[in-house]
């Protein structure tokens, strides 16, 4: 019961790695300046390098994001549901 659960973790993992590894940091990079050229930024200006500094942010928040996003569906597969099949009652 639990190996597909695995393979299923280990599938999604590997799937999540090749995913980062598709464009190289050099890519990475020249896209990044070339979305902030397109917003109107110039190189070398202020606004430029917190453009770049916000799209590496925003895509740091996305990766973890993922990444929790992950876990907690790992632990809702191997662990299941919480179900309480008694209600829990104070005395008095």
């Amino acid at each position: 019961m639990r190996v597909p659960i695995l393979v299923t973790v280990i599938t999604t993992l590997a799937a999540g790695l090749s995913a980062c590894q598709t464009m190289t940091p050099e890519e990475r990079r020249a896209a990044d300046e070339q979305r902030c050229l397109g917003y109107g930024f110039r190189r070398g200006t202020d606004g430029f390098a917190t453009c770049l500094q916000r799209i590496d942010l925003d895509r740091r928040a996305e990766s973890r994001a993922q990444s929790a996003e992950l876990m907690q569906s790992m632990a809702w597969d191997l662990n299941g549901p919480y179900i309480y099949r008694e209600r829990w009652h104070h005395h008095r």
